[in-house]
């Protein structure tokens, strides 16, 4: 069995919308800082939160790149593979038209 541990949450700052709304972008600067989500509450009931960016986990990590040995090919290589392949089609495509008609010879 394998247990993963729980990533450490950062302690939450409770704060009243009023004094949210007075110091809005010093306490921003603040989270951001000290990677520290805000509670804003309007009487004692939470009506929202801030979080600062760093402190949101990743959703998406892209695997270019991080692979060796693998690269996305250059405009002039990708120029070259279209040209490959183009080929390859309109070669498949003329030998179906030509079993379609009745000829299996070999490709001419």
């Amino acid at each position: 069995m394998v247990m993963k541990a729980a990533a450490a949450q950062p302690e939450t700052r409770t704060i009243p919308a009023g004094e949210f709304k007075a110091k809005c972008l010093k306490l921003m600067d603040e989270a951001n800082e000290m990677n520290q989500p805000i509670t804003i509450t309007k009487r004692g009931k939470v009506v929202g939160q801030f979080v600062p960016t760093s402190s949101q986990p990743k959703l998406f990590r892209s695997i270019f790149g991080r692979t060796p040995g693998v690269h996305l090919p250059t405009p002039p290589e990708r120029r070259k593979l279209k040209d490959e392949w183009a080929d390859a089609w309109d070669k498949s495509t003329e030998r179906l038209v030509r079993q379609i008609n009745g000829d299996f010879s070999e490709d001419r």
